[in-house]
C-alpha cells in the first residue's frame, strides 16, 4: 500500500485551498513550490510578500501560481476583525485587540477557513502545537458531538505483517497529556473514524496498557478499562478492545494466549496509547528503531482540517501533510 502516493492522487483529484501560515520558513516556501508543480492543492502562503518572493529566488524555486497574502495589509482585515470580535467579545476583547490578533498569520489563516476563503491549514514548522491549536479552538472549534481534539499518526512499517500491509494508526501522540477514560474513549472513536476515512481501513482498535485483560491492577489500568466500556457504549459498531499490552495487540500468537476471547488481539491496526508520554515515545521508537515512516500528526476532532507539523519536519513532511489535509477537506 503506497499510502503517500494515494493521498497525493486523491488530493489532486479535487483541489482544495490550503493555507501555509509560516511564509518565512524555508521548508514551507520549497514545499509550496513543489505542491503547485505537482498540482496537489492550491496554496496560500501568509507573510511579507517581498520577503517570500526574495526567499523563493534565493532557494531557486518558482512560486508562480502560489497566492501570497500579507496579513498586515490584506483587504480581509476589517472583515476578519469584525468576525473575530463577534466570536470573542464575550471574553471582553476590544476591536483593536481583535484586529491585532487576526494579523497574526495563525489567526489569519484560521479566519480564512472560518469565512470559507480556504479549506484547511498546515502550520507548526516554526510554531509549537499550542500556538497552532489556540486559534483553532477559538475560531473553528470542535466538530459536532466532539469535545476532545487529539492527534493521529500514520505509521508505514517496513514489516508488512503488522496492521494493514504494514500501515497502522497511532493515537494520541501530540495533544492530550493525561486523558481521562471519557477522553480516551473519544480518542479511540475519532481515531477509528480517521483510519476509515483516510485509509479505508476496517479499524481494529487496541486500547494499550501494561496490563492485558486484568492481568495487573492499577489506577492507570482502570482508566483504560473504563475507557473501553465507554467506547463500547458510545460506538457499539466499532471493533475496540482492551486493555491489552502491545504484544497482545500486534502478535497473533501472543494475542491468542493473552486475550483468547478478543476479536482484534494480534490483528490491531489502530493503537490507542494511554497517555501522551507513551504515545509520543512509542511512535518515535518505531520510527527510529524500525525505520518506519511517521506521517503526521494529523489533528482530529476539529470542525475544519488544521494540521500541526513537527518543528523538525522536512519539505517532504510538509507536502505529505498538505495532501492529507486536502483529503480531510474533501471528506468534510
Amino acid at each position: 500500500m503506497d499510502v503517500l502516493r494515494n493521498f497525493k492522487e486523491r488530493a489532486a483529484s479535487d483541489l482544495k485551498k490550503i493555507v501555509f501560515a509560516e511564509g518565512d520558513d524555508e521548508r514551507i516556501v520549497k514545499a509550496a513550490a513543489e505542491i503547485e508543480a505537482e498540482k496537489i492543492a492550491e496554496i496560500v502562503i501568509l507573510g511579507n510578500r517581498e520577503s517570500i518572493q526574495n526567499s523563493a529566488e534565493d532557494y531557486g524555486v518558482d512560486l508562480d501560481g502560489v497566492e501570497i497574502i500579507d496579513p498586515e495589509d490584506s483587504d480581509y482585515i476589517v472583515e476578519f476583525r469584525d468576525e473575530f470580535y463577534e466570536l470573542r467579545k464575550h471574553k471582553g476583547i476590544t476591536k483593536e485587540e481583535a484586529e491585532k490578533a487576526v494579523k497574526d498569520p495563525l489567526y489569519f489563516g484560521t479566519m480564512m477557513i472560518y469565512t470559507d476563503k480556504a479549506d484547511g491549514m498546515v502550520a507548526g514548522a516554526a510554531n509549537a502545537t499550542g500556538n497552532v491549536l489556540r486559534p483553532a479552538f477559538q475560531i473553528v472549534k470542535t466538530a459536532p458531538g466532539i469535545s476532545t481534539v487529539s492527534s493521529a499518526i500514520i505509521m508505514v512499517l517496513k514489516d508488512k505483517s503488522f496492521g494493514e500491509e504494514g500501515v497502522m494508526v497511532f493515537s494520541d501522540c501530540a495533544v492530550n497529556p493525561a486523558p481521562n477514560s471519557e477522553q480516551l474513549a473519544e480518542i479511540a472513536i475519532t481515531t477509528a473514524d480517521t483510519a476509515h476515512r483516510l485509509l479505508d481501513f476496517d479499524p481494529k482498535v487496541a486500547m494499550l496498557s501494561f496490563s492485558t485483560m486484568g492481568s495487573a491492577r492499577h489506577e492507570n489500568v482502570e482508566n483504560v478499562q473504563q475507557a473501553v466500556k465507554v467506547a463500547h457504549q458510545n460506538a457499539p459498531h466499532l471493533k475496540i478492545d482492551g486493555e491489552m499490552q502491545a504484544d497482545a495487540a500486534l502478535v497473533e500468537s501472543v494475542g491468542k494466549r493473552k486475550a483468547p476471547d478478543s476479536e482484534i488481539a494480534g490483528e490491531a491496526n489502530v493503537l490507542i496509547f494511554p497517555d501522551l508520554q507513551s504515545g509520543n515515545i512509542g511512535y518515535k521508537l518505531v520510527q527510529r528503531l524500525a525505520g518506519a515512516d511517521a506521517v503526521g500528526p494529523i489533528l482530529q476532532g476539529l470542525a475544519a482540517p488544521i494540521n500541526d507539523l513537527s518543528r523538525g519536519c522536512s519539505v517532504d513532511d510538509v507536502i505529505n501533510l498538505t495532501a492529507i489535509t486536502a483529503v480531510q477537506a474533501q471528506n468534510k
